[in-house]
């Protein structure tokens, strides 16, 4: 009798886990390609600059000091309305407030191509901030609206994986539309800015169409499926650890909440001086064409994604995600010394895959935290909030080697200092891992990957 009853139960938890299962792949298969096609051409019309420096540099006599500060200003525009923005998408839905981040956004990335003096590209490169802003924060809040926790950080490494093949598209694509250099009377780096801004505009009308707002609005769940889903992510919200009811203010206020806004200030720093600067330095050390040069920065990409999906998985199977983080900035530390120090062209470009690797790698993990730290409204302002203090560092980072570039006529020094900042990035994130409701966090997370086996 009892053997009957047991076997019973386990086909109906197994009739369950294959529902489960289903429903997460279908939600898989319909959100996380489109989310991820959008962020791999927001992240090329973000740094596309970089391989439009080869010629654009050149041809406007731009200094290293007024590209770094023009490629940085970004983050300006980018941080003052990060709130804002993704307090509106929660009031007016997912769908309609990035499709109109998507087209905005291409509609001025396509009119760099007008840029002539450093004043027009600092006033460009700041209004693409203010159109992108919200859209990388709205993304993740929106995905912690269909994964539940145990299942989240796989996901996130999915769609921050068009980081790092943004450039395997944008590397090659880059350096071969700056071959069109003279044709129609325009300037390489003028065929790039308005052939990669066309897109975005065209992928903001999909949105429109393709992105429904919750479970409950997604033609294609079912009925059982969509509650179920429903279900499943209030049970992680009543299971969270984190303070309930707790007014938006003070949740900003919180002390682990700030200790992973400045080490996300430090990833910026470093991260977007790899992003902003690899192109150049990479033709200098190796010299060759700039299609030559995007292949060598594909490559590169190709091996941080590669990375970024291993460090998604294991964050998810052990619950752990600070630690993963701060394993991240130990590696982006190594390869700067590396880029810095060692003698051969191809060891530095090997230290420069580190922090390629390093620099994306730490993305999922590290955004899986905020829905752990808080709740409701005040996650949604906590990533926003994360995002935008955390952006600043893309305007720092840049422009601050490019005026020590000038300075000492090399990155060595750049380098070296963003070895050090790597480092303390590092320290903060094992701080944080300590922290009772990361920890509660990733004890339930540990029970849940335990029993699905």
């Amino acid at each position: 009798m009892n053997n009957a009853l047991n076997n019973a139960l386990n086909i109906v938890l197994h009739n369950e886990e294959q529902f489960a299962r289903a429903t997460l792949r279908r939600v898989s298969i319909r959100i996380l390609p489109l989310v991820f096609i959008l962020y791999i051409f927001n992240f090329v019309d973000r740094t596309n600059v970089a391989m439009a420096a080869l010629q654009m540099n050149r041809d406007l006599h731009f200094s290293s000091s007024a590209y770094g500060l023009g490629a940085g200003i970004f983050f300006v525009g980018y941080a003052i309305f990060e709130v804002p923005s993704n307090i509106i998408l929660a009031r007016v839905g997912a769908s309609k407030w990035i499709a109109r981040i998507m087209i905005s956004w291409g509609l001025i990335a396509s009119a760099m191509m007008f840029v002539h003096t450093p004043i027009h590209f600092y006033i460009l490169r700041f209004l693409l901030g203010v159109a992108e802003a919200g859209f990388f924060p709205g993304i993740i809040y929106y995905l912690s609206k269909w994964f539940p926790t145990a299942e989240r950080a796989r996901a996130l490494a999915w769609f921050t994986t068009a980081v790092p093949l943004s450039a395997v598209l944008g590397g090659p694509l880059g350096g071969a539309l700056l071959g069109l250099d003279g044709v129609l009377k325009l300037a390489g780096w003028q065929w790039l800015f308005v052939a990669e801004g066309i897109p975005a505009v065209i992928l903001g009308i999909v949105v429109l169409v393709a992105l429904p707002d919750q479970p409950s609005k997604a033609r294609w769940l079912s009925g059982e499926q969509s509650a179920w889903l429903t279900r499943r992510l209030l049970h992680d919200q009543n299971e969270s650890a984190a303070e309930e009811g707790l007014p938006t203010l003070r949740a900003l206020m919180q002390r682990p909440l700030w200790i992973l806004i400045v080490a996300y200030f430090l990833f910026f720093c470093f991260g977007f001086v790899y992003f902003f600067w690899a192109p150049t330095v990479i033709h200098e050390t190796l010299g060759g064409s700039a299609f030559e040069t995007g292949v060598v920065v594909g490559i590169i990409a190709l091996l941080s994604a590669a990375a970024q999906l291993i460090v998604g998985v294991s964050s998810d199977r052990t619950g752990e995600r600070a630690l993963h983080v701060a394993a991240c900035g130990v590696v982006v530390a190594v390869g700067y010394v590396g880029a810095a120090l060692l003698p051969s062209p191809i060891a530095r470009i090997g230290g420069l895959a580190l922090v390629s690797i390093g620099a994306t790698a730490f993305l999922a993990p590290l955004w899986c935290i905020p829905s752990v730290l808080l709740r409701g409204t005040a996650a949604a302002a906590g990533i926003a909030l994360v995002n935008a203090i955390g952006s600043l560092g893309g305007f720092v980072g840049p422009y601050a080697t490019g005026w020590l570039r000038d300075k000492s006529g090399g990155t060595s020094g750049a380098f070296l200092i963003l070895a050090c900042l790597a480092v303390l990035a590092s320290v903060l994130m094992v701080v944080l891992s300590r922290d009772s409701v990361l920890a509660t966090s990733r004890a339930r997370s540990r029970g849940a990957q335990r029993q699905a086996a």
